[in-house]
């Protein structure tokens, strides 16, 4: 059976706290601006509460039992912790702190949050990302789930119970075999892309959807037979000359330009063809205006890449 026990306050453990560093119940009251007799009681009412003597009463300096040691160890843990609650609250009413889950897609994160990761260490030192990638699909899923606070994926997203922030509209270009006929251009159209095989991920990934619908459009070709797990997959089945392929900027400039020079990129439409960009969060988590800074903080590191155009 359950021992009924008057409650223990922070307020006690503050007393208790004031009393070990002051050895004084004069000096202890003063310091926490309340009457000693007060003070007084309670401290008895907290060693009733636990049933344990927590002070040695008698002439002289006050001492703390070994029982009032530990229990003033442990609350000034709570104290302790208690006090970080409330600096995160204002944190996150001003700012950006505490834990932030976010999922993200293969075929972005690697490429962004990087960037976005270095930033933020810097403007939002109490703030940390624990990112975890996966299919658009199985994010989505998962933010459903409370796998997730928030998802970084491509746009748009449907559901009446979420909230979205655009961040960016990032071109894709088409890589191609070094030596294809199509480098000679400095830019394709969708006649260059008639009955052009165009490898693409599998239809797990949102970007599948955006690349057949350019090769319905265009009379391109969609390969069926060899759909790549990632875009270094791609870029390497078109290296072999399997085909062409779309690629966004961000990877194209991490993981192409100045490094592997096995496939040659152009721009289609004018840098037109593009995939839109975004945070997605459940509207009832109650955090959207913090994850809205996170969004300006995420455009504010997609401004330094001059391919991309800032939505929001």
């Amino acid at each position: 059976m359950a021992i009924s026990a008057p409650p223990i306050t922070l307020r006690q453990m503050r007393y208790l706290l004031a009393l070990e560093e002051t050895q004084h119940f004069r000096e202890a009251a003063e310091s926490c601006g309340i009457s000693q007799p007060s003070l007084s009681v309670q401290i008895k009412t907290l060693e009733d509460a636990l049933g344990l003597t927590l002070v040695e009463r008698g002439r002289g300096p006050v001492r703390l039992t070994l029982a009032g040691r530990e229990v003033a160890r442990r609350a000034r843990e709570i104290l302790d912790a208690t006090q970080g609650i409330l600096d995160l609250s204002v944190t996150l009413k001003s700012g950006l702190g505490g834990t932030i889950r976010l999922g993200t897609s293969v075929t972005l994160g690697p490429y962004l949050m990087p960037h976005v990761v270095g930033d933020l260490r810097e403007t939002n030192p109490d703030l940390r990302l624990y990112i975890r990638e996966a299919t658009p699909r199985d994010l989505l899923r998962e933010l459903h789930d409370g796998v997730h606070d928030l998802i970084l994926t491509q746009l748009p997203v449907s559901g009446a119970t979420l909230s979205t922030a655009r961040l960016f509209r990032e071109p894709l270009s088409v890589a191609m075999p070094n030596g294809h006929p199509l480098a000679a251009r400095e830019m394709l159209t969708n006649e260059d892309l008639t009955h052009q095989t165009i490898l693409s991920l599998s239809p797990a990934y949102a970007l599948y959807d955006l690349i057949s619908a350019v090769c319905a459009e265009t009379g391109a070709d969609l390969s069926r037979e060899y759909e790549g797990t990632s875009l270094d997959a791609l870029r390497q089945m078109v290296a072999m000359n399997m085909g062409l392929t779309f690629l966004p900027a961000l990877y194209v400039e991490s993981e192409i330009e100045g490094r592997a020079r096995d496939v040659a990129i152009r721009p289609f439409r004018g840098r037109r063809f593009a995939r839109s960009v975004g945070l997605v969060w459940r509207s009832a988590s109650g955090a959207g205006p913090a994850y809205e800074r996170l969004a300006a903080a995420m455009r504010d590191t997609a401004r330094r890449f001059p391919q991309l155009v800032i939505e929001g």
